[in-house]
């Protein structure tokens, strides 16, 4: 396993970034829903990533809806050149929070625009399309979705198109409509369905972007992870962020937080190398 450091990057698209970024999902109210309980503390949140370093931010107009581009358009706009903004289409908001499917070419095309407005851009750097599967990855057509999204890009809104929630066969087929800049999955240090979806892009110069690095709405809970991250004077959400770093060279990471604490700590994984023997420890977590 490759050792990597915090001057790591990635190409995504058009651009290298830092392989540590930021995930800009909390931001919102509580279920990813309505105004933050704190939009000062919001806007700080994104101010340090940027001040800190961190050149790729990853959202959806869905996020709120709306209110979490809001923000970053609030927080950041203009923003610096080298900042890749990375959003998500496929999904919409129900009054009641619930999450729906909007999978329409016109869905899709009124998706975009509203990520344009409320961000503030011409051009969308990034659009990953994703499946709204809600037990992860299932096979399904996409062409219909990718070709609408494919159209969008030849106007000149979208730069590059990624995929979210995917199998390896749906990968394979949307490569047929368009470039596909990035594979956006479940993935960490417990949950390890895609390895060797994760080695197969990294072989292709692909970036793969694990969404819940560590764990999802509840934390990642390993014995052998807090007892590694005691022996290296390091919280368990780093040693998690550390292995996937270490993991493979074209991760992409996002962990999300809506604390400026929480950000310097996340961002410091960067700096992490963990040893040889505690990288075999972890990885043997989901063997046992």
């Amino acid at each position: 396993m490759s050792q990597t450091t915090h001057s790591d990057t990635f190409k995504l698209g058009s651009h290298n970034v830092k392989r540590l970024g930021y995930g800009a999902m909390q931001l919102a109210g509580p279920g990813i829903f309505g105004q933050p309980k704190d939009r000062a503390a919001a806007l700080a949140v994104l101010r340090t990533a940027v001040e800190s370093g961190v050149n790729h931010i990853d959202t959806s107009d869905f996020y709120g809806p709306h209110i979490t581009n809001q923000i970053i358009r609030e927080a950041l706009h203009p923003y610096r050149d080298d900042l890749i903004i990375v959003t998500k289409v496929g999904a919409k908001r129900g009054v009641d929070g619930s999450w729906l499917p909007a999978q329409t070419p016109l869905e899709l095309t009124q998706a975009v625009h509203d990520n344009l407005r409320n961000l503030g851009l011409d051009v969308l750097d990034v659009v990953n399309w994703r499946s709204m599967a809600m037990n992860g990855p299932e096979e399904g057509p996409l062409e219909e979705q990718l070709t609408a999204l494919a159209e969008l890009q030849q106007q000149g809104l979208i730069r590059h198109i990624g995929l979210s929630n995917v199998t390896p066969r749906q990968i394979e087929a949307g490569r047929k409509i368009t470039e596909i800049v990035c594979v956006q999955n479940m993935y960490n240090l417990v949950h390890r369905a895609d390895d060797a979806l994760v080695e197969q892009l990294a072989h292709e110069g692909t970036a793969y972007v694990p969404f819940f690095p560590l764990g999802g709405f509840t934390p990642l809970q390993s014995g052998v992870l807090s007892d590694v991250a005691t022996q290296l004077g390091a919280t368990p959400m780093q040693v998690a962020l550390a292995w996937l770093l270490q993991r493979s060279s074209n991760l992409l990471l996002i962990p999300g937080t809506s604390s400026v604490e929480h950000l310097r700590q996340n961002l410091a994984a960067a700096e992490l190398q963990l040893p040889s023997e505690a990288v075999a420890k972890l990885d043997a977590i989901v063997t046992q």
